[in-house]
């Protein structure tokens, strides 16, 4: 939105063209996220505490999350608010590839805040039914891997892009729709399923949402693309701004976040971020650098995938309790040293994926 009132002002003073730059606005996108997140945030709790919107603790969840019935949840509507708003004034509001990630983002939001109201009105942590949720992701899913199919200009939009190794690729065609569709719905439940401890989820998705700001500016940069080896994706580079933006709020919330927590961000938050980064990981082509990024939410998936599955095959459970982080729970690690561990190996994980750039 400023970013058209800098370009009208720009004959009046040509100081006003430095908002043309991505990188400036990414900056700007991180600052104005994080302020709103620490100016609206203690009011937002002191409404969801006014109004006694409290968090249902799972009745077969460890003991020690008792202590946390009845804290403020639906906070994920100031992540997603602190997002929206930063990226309705900086990024370039003419972008197709700027509204469709804040379209997914908003609508994955809806589906979690009807899951986490249903919670609240009927008091038990069950939400939504598994088939009401999934058929929701999955119509929003296919209308994203649609739009994204429909607005492909070239091939390499289509296409699975490899890691490392240069101008090798997939084409995947009309297939290319449905990959979209399980990516982005993937990454919403799994970073769902990580969201169970203080803080645990918010800066995993802080990380890779700023990694995937580079792999963003890269792509949609004829130059970087071109010495970088990438295929080069028009417009894209706007992603930055939206990314750095969940940055900045998600940093924003956890000041609120931390152990112990003042406010959770329930389904309406961990819905609406993973679905964020599903969907920017499609749009620059990166899928698979985020399955590498985003570990600890693949991790998170596939021990409860392997607990389901070994216990109806053998009758017996390969962890103490999932998702993986309760296993850890029960093993008696204290929940700050199982946060910050996962943090680190985040970083780590990070860090290999931004390898990628250069290794190819």
């Amino acid at each position: 939105m400023l970013t058209f009132l800098a370009e009208w002002l720009e004959p009046l003073h040509s100081g006003f063209r430095v908002f043309q730059f991505i990188t400036l606005r990414a900056i700007l996108g991180v600052l104005t996220a994080m302020v709103f997140s620490f100016v609206v945030g203690p009011v937002m709790i002191r409404k969801l505490t006014f109004h006694q919107i409290g968090q249902h603790v799972r009745d077969d969840g460890p003991q020690s999350h008792l202590v946390k019935a009845g804290t403020p949840t639906m906070g994920g509507t100031l992540i997603i608010a602190a997002v929206l708003v930063a990226t309705l004034l900086w990024g370039d509001l003419s972008n197709r590839w700027v509204w469709l990630v804040m379209l997914v983002t908003a609508a994955f939001g809806v589906i979690g805040f009807l899951d986490d109201y249903r919670k609240l009105t009927f008091g038990n942590s069950k939400g939504l039914s598994a088939k009401a949720k999934y058929s929701a992701q999955t119509l929003v899913g296919l209308a994203a891997g649609l739009w994204l199919y429909l607005g492909a200009t070239s091939s390499a939009e289509t296409s699975v892009l490899i890691p490392m190794l240069k101008d090798v690729s997939v084409p995947l065609g009309a297939g290319y729709i449905v990959w979209s569709y399980l990516v982005i719905v993937g990454s919403s439940n799994a970073v769902n399923l990580t969201d169970g401890l203080d803080g645990l989820a918010i800066m995993p998705c802080v990380l890779v949402a700023s990694a995937l700001a580079v792999f963003a500016y890269v792509a949609g940069n004829v130059q970087f693309a071109d010495y970088l080896g990438f295929a080069y994706i028009e417009g894209v580079g706007e992603l930055s701004i939206f990314c750095t933006a969940i940055g900045g709020a998600g940093l924003g919330f956890l000041w609120f976040n931390a152990y112990p927590a003042q406010v959770f961000m329930g389904d309406v938050g961990a819905l609406a971020l993973g679905a964020a980064l599903g969907v920017v990981a499609v749009a620059v082509r990166q899928e698979l650098v985020l399955v590498v990024m985003g570990g600890i939410f693949v991790a998170e998936t596939v021990s409860v995938i392997l607990q389901v599955a070994t216990f109806k095959l053998t009758g017996k459970r390969m962890f103490r309790m999932a998702p993986l982080h309760h296993h850890f729970e029960l093993k008696g690690w204290p929940e700050p040293k199982i946060i910050v561990r996962f943090w680190i190996v985040t970083l780590v994980l990070v860090l290999i994926g931004l390898s990628t750039l250069k290794i190819r």
